[in-house]
């Protein structure tokens, strides 16, 4: 690792350094952090001489996939419920942000510890709620709270700014409103928000062929806006739902091939109703 420049701000932190109000004591953990370092320690013996050959001929570029595999894991650990698996699948990920720390320290650009410290004073700047004066009245107020004071660190940006073009299409909808209440654009009650959900849903039951693209876009946006100011994920509750739906779906296929249904045959409450009544569970 190089050497800090004299004008690198990291070099020479100052006197409002958003590090002092780190809380002092014991690190709250089991190890005490050590178990971190211990990591830090491997990946640095893994990439130096005398390593791992595979290891030492990675770049960011490679190791990118993997880390959006890993990323996937992780979900389904948690829509799983499974705690160990869980705790598993997050080590994969922390081994690919300190895989890529260790390749910047290799090349002399930066390192965990400044990973680190970004993410540290991030975190105490923009919960001021905690670390300052101000006051909030809940958790969807700390998510607007964020957006405007990370549009106060970054400058006028247009409001898909930085957003990656390959996030899903709900988690990007879901951000970009999020962004939007953070200058003050948003819906002041769930009721407002859900009655906007029912008028979009009004317009796509009216819509023509050539409209219903837009509205069904619509009626999704306006679900969006919905599922944030409930404190829902609309990513993860697709997800959950969408399993739910092949479980049930799997069982009800058993269920009428055993008795000889045709699925087909049945009329639309017909079938709605034999689905109902073919829980994984019953």
């Amino acid at each position: 690792m190089t050497a800090r420049s004299p004008d690198d701000p990291l070099a020479h932190p100052s006197e409002d350094d958003a590090l002092v109000h780190v809380p002092e004591g014991r690190v709250p953990s089991s190890e005490h952090g050590e178990r971190l370092l211990d990591l830090v320690r491997v990946m640095a013996r893994l990439r130096g001489p005398g390593g791992c050959p595979w290891d030492r001929e990675q770049t960011h570029r490679t190791l990118a996939r993997h880390l959006l595999e890993e990323t996937h894991e992780v979900l389904e650990a948690i829509d799983a419920d499974d705690r160990d698996r869980l705790r598993e699948e997050l080590g994969d990920v922390l081994l690919q942000v300190a895989f890529h720390a260790q390749m910047a320290a290799d090349d002399g650009a930066w390192d965990v510890d400044d990973v680190a410290r970004g993410i540290v004073e991030k975190l105490i700047r923009r919960h001021p709620h905690v670390f300052g004066e101000v006051e909030v009245s809940g958790a969807d107020e700390v998510l607007v709270n964020w957006e405007r004071i990370k549009a106060e660190e970054k400058g006028e940006q247009p409001i898909e700014h930085d957003i990656p073009p390959t996030l899903p299409a709900l988690a990007r909808a879901s951000k970009v409103q999020r962004r939007a209440a953070g200058s003050g654009f948003d819906w002041r009650t769930r009721e407002g928000a859900l009655e906007k959900l029912r008028e979009e849903v009004e317009e796509l039951v009216n819509a023509g062929p050539d409209e219903a693209e837009e509205e069904l876009g619509d009626v999704l946006f306006a679900a969006a806006a919905v599922a944030r100011k409930l404190g829902v994920d609309p990513e993860s509750a697709l997800r959950r739902t969408t399993t739910k739906f092949a479980e049930r779906y799997e069982t009800m296929l058993a269920r009428a091939r055993e008795e000889g249904v045709d699925l087909e045959a049945l009329g639309e409450d017909e079938l709605l109703a034999y689905f109902r009544d073919s829980r994984p569970d019953a």
